[in-house]
């Protein structure tokens, strides 16, 4: 694979182009989906079953969110009654500033990361880094992209678009007596005796958080490595980062939810960890002495306003929708430029970025309706997407308040006037025969490059005769031939 150009260096359609033409990540990707689509089908056989199971699991994610600020207020009181401290933060500045913060009042200057989507989101290692504080991440496929210094390009998988060979060269450059080798659990060795010493050295752990109970004041984390478990018990000090939507109401919404995530994850009945954390140690000798939860809004309130897009906020992070979608599968995951990827990003990325630097990513789909169908908690993906395209090019009326940062991003008054243009040409009948008989009349003057259309497509060209014409061409041959048999019979 040859050298990639920073993300950040590039605009979107630029990170597309470079994407489509780069033959072994879309062939990687590809294995890699269908991989990924057929452990999810071999899991759920029985789709009465499974369609139940989806009806709840939307039922717990609605239920949640309806009482979404009680159930923060509920968890808050839980968890500092079971000696969690709790912190709020409303702009990823303000998170990476509370991390930074406990880790000062520590002395720390190592950090052990297990997986966290929301420490990505808000770009923790570099802040941490600038403030002179090293965070490691100890989930394997984090730990390759750190090493790579590269992002990740799935929300499950982070180093998915990552072959054997990457691994080898990567590992043979940055991890002590380790040679080249593609043997797989050779080079997992390799990396989990280089992370032992690490976590042994780390003063504090942090990790992700997959759901948060409210009834019992409990941070659940599931994963198959074990660094989660080891973030969370070695260190002293344990911090957990979580945006405010991952709350669910009572212990007994987890089960549903956990056969979802990882039947539709990644095709297993359970996974490796469950881990549920509600206080620091008390009397026994493992555990934190100190825990930490920093709970995140960065945006989030604001599709939660509205109630169309407050399903955006149902979503378990299992990456289903990305692992059926089409689109994503050809680009893989780095060319949205963002840190949720594919359909689910293209629905979440603009309410936590603004439309300004997202409104090409609702457009990024092909509406096939493929991540709606798939979506264990029935979030209507395509819905939203032409919800998100139709505010991005709206004009607010006076007095109208937003329903997203950056509405309207997309309006031009080029493509408003064209539009009305279109309207009243096809509500006047004469004005629309009119506009045919021309379009038919002058079709040879039809320009072969039509701006971002004949891009990838051939330029339309209208017919010699239009629809109308042949009807009523056909009708009149139609009358003849009657007139014509009549006769005979006379």
């Amino acid at each position: 694979m040859s050298e990639r150009i920073p993300l950040h260096n590039l605009s979107f359609k630029e990170r597309v182009d470079r994407d489509l033409n780069d033959p072994a990540l879309r062939h990687n990707f590809r294995e890699a989906m269908d991989f990924l689509m057929d452990k999810r089908k071999g899991r759920f056989t029985d789709d009465h079953q499974l369609q139940l199971l989806r009806d709840r699991g939307s039922s717990i994610r609605k239920r949640a969110l309806s009482k979404l600020p009680d159930l923060l207020e509920q968890l808050e009181s839980k968890l500092r009654e079971n000696g969690i401290r709790v912190h709020w933060a409303e702009t990823p500045e303000e998170a990476n500033s509370i991390v930074l913060d406990i880790a000062r009042h520590h002395g720390a200057k190592t950090m052990i990361k297990g997986k966290s989507m929301v420490s990505e989101e808000t770009e923790l290692n570099e802040f941490l880094e600038h403030n002179g504080v090293e965070a490691i991440e100890a989930d394997m496929g984090e730990f390759i992209l750190q090493l790579a210094e590269d992002k990740p390009s799935h929300i499950v998988m982070p180093a998915i678009h990552k072959t054997k060979e990457d691994i080898a060269r990567l590992f043979e450059q940055n991890l002590d007596d380790c040679e080249y080798t593609e043997d797989v659990d050779t080079l997992i060795q390799s990396a989990r005796k280089e992370l032992r010493r690490r976590f042994h050295a780390a003063d504090i752990g942090l990790t992700g958080v997959n759901f948060m109970v409210a009834e019992t004041g409990s941070l659940v984390l599931v994963e198959n490595e074990g660094n989660g478990r080891m973030a969370t018990t070695v260190p002293k000090v344990h911090i957990a980062m979580t945006g405010i939507e991952k709350v669910i109401e009572r212990l007994d919404d987890l089960p549903p939810l956990l056969t979802l995530l990882t039947n539709s994850a990644t095709g297993q009945p359970v996974t490796t960890y469950v881990n549920m954390i509600s206080s620091p140690r008390k009397q026994d000798e493992d555990g934190p002495e100190e825990v930490h939860l920093v709970l995140l809004d960065n945006g989030r309130t604001i599709p939660y306003a509205d109630e169309e897009m407050r399903q955006t906020l149902q979503c378990i992070r299992c990456a289903a929708c990305m692992n059926h979608c089409p689109v994503y599968t050809r680009l893989g995951g780095h060319a949205y430029g963002t840190t949720y990827p594919g359909p689910i990003g293209s629905i979440l990325s603009p309410h936590l970025l603004g439309l300004e630097e997202t409104k090409d990513l609702p457009s990024a789909s092909s509406l096939c309706g493929a991540c709606g169908e798939v979506c264990p908690v029935r979030i209507p993906i395509p819905d939203l997407l032409r919800r998100l395209r139709h505010e991005g090019v709206r004009k607010l009326k006076k007095d109208e308040a937003p329903v997203i940062r950056g509405h309207g991003a997309k309006y031009t008054h080029t493509e408003k006037a064209a539009w009305l243009s279109w309207s009243k040409l096809y509500s006047s009948p004469a004005m629309y025969r009119t506009f045919a008989l021309s379009a038919t009349l002058l079709r040879g003057l039809t320009p072969s490059k039509m701006k971002g259309w004949t891009d990838y497509r051939t330029s339309p060209k209208p017919a010699k005769k239009s629809l109308h014409s042949l009807v009523k061409q056909y009708r009149k041959q139609q009358d003849q031939y009657s007139e014509k048999q009549a006769g005979d019979k006379g």
